[in-house]
């Protein structure tokens, strides 16, 4: 007899500000709110961690009187301990920092709950997926990065598949509440494949802001993983195991 599938997460897309038109924030923010996602992504670099600087939490709380979506704040800083306390007062809801930190996460992680925020983990392309495996049961999500992270508008790097497969694996396994979030080229496309190895949570950036009815793409996005997600599924459950053939 078949075994009934277990409710997936809901999928969530989380259009990125990076790709936005900087000169209007506020009504490149209320596109993303008409749109009907619940969440927006925000990536702040700091010209160090990575090449690129972005912005500052005077943004974050030049927004947040605007809107009630969830600001899913991404710090690509070398430095997060020295941003967290104003990143919270300004109105992040969740707040991201790096597996590639070292010995800083765990502290960073308990910095984070204590502002009583949401904590995410990121992890880059080239960094083993064995180094977030401790904290899996510290944060409430894993950010996977699909590009190197800097800039926007880069190509999805298709050999992190495996990394969120292995965590989707994890996450089963442990009965672990987490989200697994991707962030880099996702497209219809590449947000299917991600789905279909377990990942529930999309941050797009050019994909969605260079669209002009981004409601709609918001939609076939969403839809395009839920239906990869259900498939993906049924292949877990049927063979036991994600097929290398979905890619």
């Amino acid at each position: 007899m078949r075994q009934q599938l277990k409710p997936h997460p809901e999928i969530i897309v989380a259009p990125s500000l990076l790709a936005a038109d900087f000169g209007f924030f506020r009504r490149e923010c209320e596109r993303v709110d008409r749109s009907g996602t619940p969440w927006l992504h925000l990536d702040i670099m700091d010209g160090h961690f990575v090449p690129n600087l972005s912005f500052g939490s005077d943004v974050v709380n030049a927004l947040r009187p605007h809107t009630n979506l969830f600001f899913d704040v991404h710090l690509m800083c070398s430095k997060p301990d020295i941003l967290l306390q104003s990143f919270a007062t300004s109105g992040a809801d969740s707040i991201t920092i790096h597996v590639e930190l070292g010995r800083r996460v765990e502290d960073l992680i308990w910095q984070i709950r204590s502002l009583k925020k949401k904590v995410g983990l990121a992890i880059n392309p080239p960094t083993h997926i064995e180094d977030v495996e401790p904290y899996l049961d510290k944060v409430d999500l894993l950010l996977i990065m699909t590009v190197n992270p800097g800039f926007g508008g880069q190509s999805f790097i298709e050999e992190t598949l495996p990394k969120i497969q292995q965590v989707s694996r994890w996450k089963s396994e442990r009965q672990l509440p987490l989200r697994i979030q991707v962030d880099g080229g996702i497209n219809e496309r590449t947000g299917a494949l991600c789905a279909r190895e377990g990942a529930d949570t999309f941050v797009s950036g050019s994909h969605l802001f260079r669209q002009r009815n981004m409601k709609l793409a918001v939609r076939r996005l969403r839809i395009a993983c839920e239906e990869a997600a259900c498939y993906g599924q049924s292949l877990q459950t049927s063979e036991g195991t994600f097929q290398d053939t979905l890619l």
